[in-house]
């Protein structure tokens, strides 16, 4: 159960993340783009310092992986609205694109949550790498305006990462965290053991 009493300093950074959302919302609500671009670079930071620590301190776990994943998921989704909000001609101008990427999104969440009960948290390679490029993408965005090759490259590592957890969830048949890619799930022994129960 997640708990204060139990946070280490990876967890907190995470928790952050979660704190902030509101008040990166209340920043669009009042049209400060200037303030909510900052806010969510220091979002985003802490999403890069967790992870450190949690591997430096060896400190990593189940729940700390959850706790990032769930900071990571409100924080995009406020950076999108973001993007809504401060670029809404760029939004309406690709929705479609937008809606091939984001729709598989959706459908993942929906299994991970009918499997499992909850979001993944696998941080596969390719994850960190589209959540890298998506960072940049609203990051840019917000603080000058939409790079199309950035966007356009964030499409296509959005729907490559999806492809890959859907892939991983149904290689998976109990909730799994820290998962490397596909490659590595296929000798992971927390998969071996249940692909060999009677």
């Amino acid at each position: 159960m997640l708990t204060f009493k139990n946070f280490n300093i990876a967890d907190w950074f995470s928790f952050y993340r979660v704190v902030a959302a509101p008040f990166l919302v209340l920043l669009l609500w009042l049209d400060e783009r200037h303030f909510f671009a900052w806010l969510l670079l220091i979002s985003y930071l802490t999403d890069a310092i967790d992870g450190y620590l949690a591997r430096k301190l060896k400190i990593t776990s189940p729940r700390g992986s959850q706790l990032d994943s769930f900071g990571d998921q409100i924080t995009l989704i406020v950076g999108l609205i973001g993007l809504l909000v401060f670029e809404n001609e760029f939004i309406k101008k690709n929705i479609l694109l937008i809606g091939v990427a984001f729709v598989p999104y959706i459908i993942q969440m929906g299994i991970a949550y009918y499997k499992y009960g909850k979001a993944t948290a696998f941080h596969t390679y390719l994850a960190k790498s589209s959540a890298i490029i998506q960072s940049a993408f609203i990051l840019y965005s917000v603080f000058f305006a939409p790079n199309y090759t950035l966007f356009y490259i964030m499409i296509a590592f959005g729907v490559l990462e999806t492809v890959e957890e859907i892939t991983l969830i149904f290689m998976y048949d109990t909730w799994a965290s820290d998962v490397k890619g596909i490659y590595w799930a296929f000798r992971d022994k927390r998969r071996l053991k249940n692909t060999q129960k009677p």
